[in-house]
């Protein structure tokens, strides 16, 4: 963190800065406009967003004036206006990426289509990737980290976000030689797995929030996203199908995230999960040592007795830690948090009776919610990702609290997201053969 303060400080006393791109306005991406805006040696200097006043008023309130702002579609006189230290706004998301003077470009709409289009985009550019859209990652993340590993760019998920910050405290548990029994996450509300846009419309009004990203959070949809994420980048599994997500406070996690040998809820340690009590905005890690040695210093530092801890950050401040990455990424050529492995998936479960002929709407709707399950166990079910649920053709009728299966379902063919999802399975299919036969690199080059 020393090294990037004074980076960016250094930037800034000659005048220059990381020129960032965003596509997405939203609630986060307009709230990283204004932090961009007062950090130095950083500029948010495009930004892509279909609403194209939205985009406008992000900059206008971060304290930019409307005669520094300028809307194109074209990215050679975006790079123009850019060279005279003004800033770009535009509907179009994919010419964000063809502007030569941006480096870096955040993810921000949380649509999974969208975001593998624009990772990929940028990708192929050359220019680091940083995603606020989780939901793109979940599905494809492997993917898309080997392509921008090959490309000699950054691709990683966002600080700030859960995972990004879960992650946090894994290394710097695993650092110190602690076993991690649990990573997990406060949950503000209690699961309601068939809410819909209807039942959280008013709720969405009050909050100024898109009511289907309210839905995804209320019916569970965005913690299994997020707690996938954890998984796949730490090699912690769901002890069940959908985690256990029990209401429990702050004091009492070490005591319930632990095996049932020792009191707990879980059948084994290494597993992500939930909780409904008073934890959220708060992320934790439950972990433990044999060490007497190690154990008498813990508890003299107020830990405990033993022989599980709590590791506690009570507060996570999602686009507002995203200049981070960002930066991190640009000056330092790290990332944050990927999907190293595939070691869950979020699967779709019906929310409703689905009819043959059905057109599913995906995230946040009316027709489906997301569970976590150990990736074996999906593939086993053959479920379908519920990133790839929208537009996906329902064949044969699924009942409701059943999951989209292969043979129940016709996906969306006509998206980038899929011919990524299908590249990944190929990928995954190579080295599962080269595991096999004991080699110790994927393919024969």
């Amino acid at each position: 963190m020393e090294h990037i303060y004074r980076s960016l400080q250094d930037l800034e006393k000659k005048g220059e800065y990381v020129k960032v791109g965003l596509v997405g306005a939203g609630q986060m991406g307009s709230g990283l406009v204004s932090v961009a805006a007062q950090m130095p040696g950083f500029r948010i200097v495009a930004v892509a967003d279909l609403e194209i006043e939205r985009a406008i008023r992000a900059y206008q309130e971060s304290g930019i004036d409307e005669n520094q702002i300028v809307v194109t579609e074209d990215p050679v006189h975006a790079e123009k206006v850019i060279v005279q230290k003004k800033v770009v706004v535009t509907k179009e998301a994919k010419i964000i990426s063809h502007i030569p003077s941006i480096e870096a470009v955040v993810e921000g709409t949380g649509v999974p289509t969208t975001g593998a289009e624009v990772a990929l985009s940028c990708i192929l550019s050359k220019k680091h990737v940083i995603m606020l859209n989780v939901e793109t990652d979940v599905v494809v993340g492997l993917i898309l980290k080997k392509l921008a590993d090959n490309a000699g760019i950054v691709y990683t998920v966002s600080a700030g976000d859960e995972p990004g910050v879960i992650k946090e405290l894994y290394n710097f548990a695993r650092t110190l030689g602690f076993t991690v029994v649990t990573a997990g996450k406060g949950k503000n509300n209690p699961v309601n797995h068939y809410a819909n846009p209807d039942d959280c419309k008013a709720e969405a009004e009050e909050k100024d929030m898109n009511p289907k990203m309210l839905v995804s959070f209320v019916d569970g949809s965005k913690t299994m996203i997020e707690m996938t994420e954890v998984a796949n980048a730490t090699g912690l599994i769901p002890d069940i199908p959908g985690m256990h997500g029990p209401k429990v406070d702050v004091p009492d996690l070490q005591k319930v995230f632990v095996p049932r040998k020792d009191g707990g809820i879980l059948s084994h340690s290494g597993v992500v999960d939930y909780s409904t009590g008073k934890v959220a905005p708060g992320v934790f890690v439950v972990i433990r040592t044999d060490s007497h040695i190690i154990k008498k210093d813990l508890k003299y530092y107020a830990l405990g007795e033993g022989p599980y801890y709590l590791l506690y950050r009570p507060y996570h401040l999602c686009s507002i830690e995203t200049p981070l990455s960002v930066a991190r990424a640009v000056l330092l050529g790290e990332h944050t948090v990927n999907t190293e492995r595939l070691v869950a998936e979020v699967v779709a479960i019906a929310k409703r009776d689905l009819e043959p002929g059905h057109v599913v709407d995906g995230i946040g709707g009316y027709d489906v919610f997301g569970k976590i399950y150990v990736t074996a166990e999906a593939r086993e079910l053959q479920g379908i990702p519920l990133g790839l649920s929208e537009g996906a053709i329902v064949k044969n009728r699924i009942k409701k609290s059943e999951p989209l299966t292969q043979d129940k379902v016709s996906l969306n063919k006509d998206t980038v997201l899929f011919q990524l999802w299908q590249i990944q399975n190929r990928f995954m299919q190579d080295m599962e053969i080269t595991a096999v036969c004991g080699r110790e690199e994927w393919g024969d080059e």
